[in-house]
């Protein structure tokens, strides 16, 4: 597991590409110009982000596909979809109750600047609940968002990263342009920090994206429950 993490098959160039695609193409064409049509077509925030949502999946597992690994012959297992020792289910009950109380004391010392929980979903979900809202936006957020955001920030960018410049910058580097991509939801940033160093941390542990994806779905799950039935 240590040589997986010190070398990676990838130079700069497939890094800028990548880095592009999401930095770049898919905030603009995507989040600014998809988004404002399926809003005003659906005029409903939940169904329109949950199918950018879908649309993003696909749009970066197919970029990393054909950037990262078709060209060099390489499968999914670069990325870190492999098995996990059974062993670490025990530390992903841990990281992930950490990850809650993490995030709910942020949310607390947030408050007190001015800053809430809301946001355009959040405030689609309780005005429009209903058992099919609720089942769309648990597909997005507690399956699609952590499978393909996995693969990608961690699978591919966190294994760059360390690759390169070692364990400490790539768990900040990956971490901060994991942050950054859920801008203008600049109320879960902080969290989303600290869920990007941990879900870099059980990669580097287990070699696998499969146990962060695992907390990343679960924390979604528990937060999408509270948002829909706690307020």
């Amino acid at each position: 597991m240590s040589t997986f993490f010190k070398t990676s098959p990838w130079s700069k160039k497939e890094l800028i590409v990548l880095l592009f695609l999401v930095l770049v193409l898919v905030p603009f064409f995507i989040e600014y110009l998809l988004m404002d049509y399926l809003t005003n077509l659906f005029q409903n925030d939940l169904y329109s982000g949950t199918l950018i949502g879908f649309i993003m999946s696909i749009v970066f597992m197919t970029g990393l596909y054909v950037v990262a690994l078709k060209p060099k012959q390489l499968n999914w297992k670069e990325v870190g979809l492999v098995y996990f020792p059974r062993s670490y289910w025990v530390r992903i009950v841990g990281w992930t109750i950490m990850l809650i109380l993490v995030s709910v004391i942020l949310v607390i010392l947030m408050s007190f600047v001015g800053i809430g929980v809301e946001n355009s979903k959040t405030e689609s979900i309780q005005t429009h609940l209903s058992p099919l809202s609720f089942f769309i936006a648990f597909v997005s957020a507690c399956i699609i968002s952590p499978v393909y955001e996995e693969i990608f920030y961690r699978g591919f960018l966190y294994r760059w990263l360390r690759s390169h410049y070692g364990f400490g910058i790539g768990m900040v580097g990956s971490s901060l342009i994991f942050m950054l991509v859920h801008i203008p939801n600049f109320n879960v940033l902080p969290a989303t920090f600290i869920s990007g160093l941990l879900f870099s941390w059980t990669y580097e542990k287990t070699g696998s994206v499969i146990p962060g994806m695992i907390i990343h779905g679960t924390f979604n799950a528990i937060a999408l429950f509270l948002t829909a039935f706690a307020y």
